[in-house]
């Protein structure tokens, strides 16, 4: 399956959760897209929530099923537990990293700075954003796309920083001190739905 490239708005009110993380999709009609307006709609399935889990959280990562499914059987053979594992493992990649530590608006325009070769991981250029980050390592803006337009407002946008990352707005860049906790990650989506649907 091809990674989604459509109106990321009109998922947003679909799932009715905001997948750019802004929230300005749901203020003006906080309801599903359709010619009827917001009409009551029909009761979901056990199966019809797991699966509208499993959606919000890959539209809100950007990637594509297989991916989602790789590091899903991934975060199974860790010790833990599965879904927490799951959410950990997609908050430690790149793309995710840059956009947390603020140097991007939205998630997709984290992976599309990565994947222009604008982030270096320990002073090295990465352009990966699958690339799985470990504590320690050091995130930083290349030297030549420091005065980029995007990552200069992105920075005057963001007020806030996870605790499990460090940030010198200064120097541009940015330590994944630790894993984060389950706490730290997101509280609108319930893992254990998206466990119980690839266990059926």
């Amino acid at each position: 399956m091809a990674r989604f490239t459509g109106s990321l708005w009109k998922k947003s009110r679909r799932l009715g959760i905001s997948l750019t993380g802004t929230g300005k999709e749901l203020e003006k009609r906080p309801y599903a897209p359709g010619q009827h307006g917001p009409t009551q709609r029909k009761k979901l399935s056990e199966y019809g929530m797991q699966l509208q889990e499993k959606q919000k959280l890959r539209y809100m990562h950007g990637i594509n099923e297989r991916q989602f499914r790789t590091l899903f059987d991934r975060a199974g053979k860790m010790q833990g537990i599965h879904g927490e594992n799951f959410m950990i493992l997609l908050a430690s990649r790149l793309d995710n990293v840059v956009y947390k530590l603020g140097l991007a608006k939205t998630q997709r325009q984290a992976r599309q700075l990565v994947n222009h070769g604008h982030i270096t991981v320990d002073g090295q250029q990465v352009d990966i954003p699958s690339f799985m980050v470990k504590p320690g390592q050091v995130i930083g803006v290349r030297e030549k796309s420091r005065n980029l337009d995007i990552i200069k407002e992105a920075i005057e946008y963001t007020n806030f920083v996870p605790e499990y990352l460090s940030f010198d707005a200064e120097k541009l860049e940015g330590t994944f001190v630790r894993f984060p906790e389950r706490s730290e990650l997101s509280a609108e989506i319930n893992e254990q739905l998206i466990v119980e649907y690839y266990s059926r």
